[in-house]
């Protein structure tokens, strides 16, 4: 059996269980294919690895909607954050020249890249629409380097499975499997529009995952660990948003 017949066969099953059977048909297959997030567990668990499960096979390589320039909107919302740590201020007080991000984990070069080594990488653009699970959205051309070229400067390792990405601002860290670490669209950002990146949308440094709701697209991003389990970050779960509710897995 060739593999594009045998992804048909296990799309259709999945999709089939899905819609004949329901959830406690569908989710056996989507464990058989290694296809469960790490908030599997609980109540919601077997909805979430279902969802998971089902979109993975059927939109691993589909890009995230893009915009014409002429629809940026003119009055992007900046949704609300904490007040910033002194370590933040620190730091925004020397132009963010100081700003380190950390690559570590399961890669065969830890590297620490400052903000002027990714501005050097290749770099992407996309216009594309944030959308927040709270009914509030804005388009926005964000420019940056992509994710994976970072990790393979970092030589990350073919058993790496998730890709841990932290904020400087405590507990807040998310994490996305490598088909979205490794996605053309998936943006480590440090300019929007016309200029930097504003601090309010997350400069100098935020990673813009534009495939998934926009808490996943964590602001003032200063750490990447690729990992093959999450057991040992936080509760296991995936993410800090499992924990406070939210799936681990936000696909759009």
């Amino acid at each position: 059996m060739n593999p594009i017949s045998r992804r048909k066969l296990i799309t259709g099953g999945l999709v089939t269980a899905a819609g004949v059977a329901g959830v406690a048909a569908g989710v056996p297959l989507a464990k058989k294919y290694g296809l469960i997030p790490p908030d599997c567990r609980g109540v919601y668990g077997p909805g979430e690895t279902l969802t998971y499960g089902v979109q993975r096979l059927l939109t691993t390589n589909a890009m995230a909607r893009t915009f014409p320039r002429e629809m940026i909107s003119k009055v992007p919302f900046a949704n609300e954050i904490a007040p910033p740590s002194d370590a933040f201020k620190k730091l925004e007080a020397g132009g963010f020249a100081e700003w380190k991000l950390a690559v570590n984990g399961i890669v065969a070069r830890p590297t620490v890249f400052s903000l002027s080594d990714l501005k050097r990488m290749p770099v992407h653009s996309h216009i594309t629409e944030v959308s927040c699970e709270e009914g509030w959205s804005y388009i926005a051309e964000w420019i940056g380097t992509p994710l994976h070229g970072v990790l393979r400067e970092a030589g990350v390792l073919p058993q790496a499975r998730y890709i841990v990405y932290r904020s400087i601002e405590k507990d807040w860290w998310e994490s996305v499997d490598m088909a979205d670490a490794m996605h053309p669209q998936t943006l480590l950002t440090y300019a929007m529009n016309d200029g930097e990146l504003p601090v309010k949308f997350g400069g100098p440094l935020r990673l813009r995952v534009p495939r998934q709701l926009g808490y996943k697209s964590v602001k003032f991003v200063v750490g990447l660990t690729a990992t093959d389990s999450m057991k040992g970050f936080g509760k296991g779960l995936g993410s800090a948003s499992p924990e406070a509710g939210y799936a681990w897995y936000a696909g759009i």
